[in-house]
């Protein structure tokens, strides 16, 4: 258990993701035990994740995005090809100029 209190922004954060599962959920007519069944969690889990509990595991949420058809959001979650800081970051280190190398012969 960490000792670091969990920031506002990511409360904020876990709190709309149990509510959007919760919406979806219902939207999709499923009850909480029939989601919670067909993700192969159990039901308080599931109604955890829905409250906002920041300590549901990974594996949960996967396995209830999954059944919701939202898988693909989660894998787009940190996608290094859309990461702006990190691209940023990256090319500041660039090389300035690349030059040939030089070669000895031998090969």
């Amino acid at each position: 258990m960490s000792s670091y209190p969990l920031p506002l922004p990511v409360r904020r954060a876990i709190s709309k993701l149990g509510r959007d599962v919760s919406v979806a959920r219902r939207r999709r007519r499923l009850t909480q035990g029939s989601l919670a069944e067909r993700a192969g969690v159990g039901l308080n889990t599931l109604r955890r994740l829905e409250k906002g509990d920041p300590k549901i595991a990974l594996e949960g949420v996967a396995r209830v995005l999954h059944v919701l058809g939202e898988t693909d959001r989660l894998a787009q979650l940190l996608d290094s090809g859309s990461d702006e800081t990190g691209l940023l970051m990256a090319e500041e280190q660039l090389p300035k100029r690349v030059r040939a190398r030089t070669t000895s012969g031998a090969l």
